[in-house]
């Protein structure tokens, strides 16, 4: 790599790293570019070379956060030999990361996230490939040994994520729910509902 992609390449981390700090601490309103030049120190002509505007600022900080959530499922269930462990600790691996990373969760819990992944689904899709490929074929083999639910993958997928999206969004909006708890009690609710 030369010298000038590696400048590129930390330049981009500075305005991701400060992006969600911004997030965090004031919402999407207050992530703008004058904020992300200030507290980046990166120029406001790099933020438009790197990212071409604001939102590809949220949308490649929300990729960038996305990627790292599902390597955590796929090396959490794909670490599992047997069916309900590795279901069970899906659901612990995805709300750990709501609970220890808030404000990434948040931003993948949001209305914008929502947009960008109906509007671009399919190249979301495809630029986590190899991330969601592993936890394909881990469902399909458990799936043809009989140890999950003769459900098509996405039936599955939405079974045992659905609640916990669910849980996730009403923690970090309401903050009304005792997530340890739900970690205690979800596990079991949702493996019923896979099981063969």
């Amino acid at each position: 790599m030369s010298p000038k992609q590696q400048r590129g390449e930390v330049t981009v981390e500075r305005v991701l790293d400060a992006a969600l700090d911004l997030y965090a601490r004031e919402g999407e309103a207050g992530l703008t570019v004058a904020a992300l030049t200030r507290l980046s120190g990166v120029s406001t002509g790099s933020v438009y070379h790197h990212f071409g505007n604001l939102h590809g600022v949220i949308s490649a900080l929300a990729l960038r956060w996305l990627g790292r959530l599902v390597g955590e499922l796929s090396t959490a269930l794909t670490a599992h030999q047997d069916a309900r462990s590795g279901i069970e600790a899906v659901i612990h691996t995805y709300l750990d990361f709501v609970r220890t990373q808030p404000a990434a969760a948040r931003l993948l819990h949001s209305p914008f996230a929502d947009q960008e992944g109906t509007a671009r689904a399919a190249e979301i899709r495809d630029n986590q490939e190899a991330r969601l490929t592993p936890i394909e074929h881990w469902l399909d083999g458990h799936r043809k040994a009989g140890e999950l639910a003769d459900l098509p993958t996405p039936v599955i997928e939405t079974l045992v994520l659905g609640p916990v999206i669910g849980l996730a969004r009403r923690w970090l909006t309401l903050g009304d729910v005792d997530l340890e708890e739900a970690i205690r009690l979800l596990p079991d609710r949702i493996w019923r509902s896979v099981s063969p």
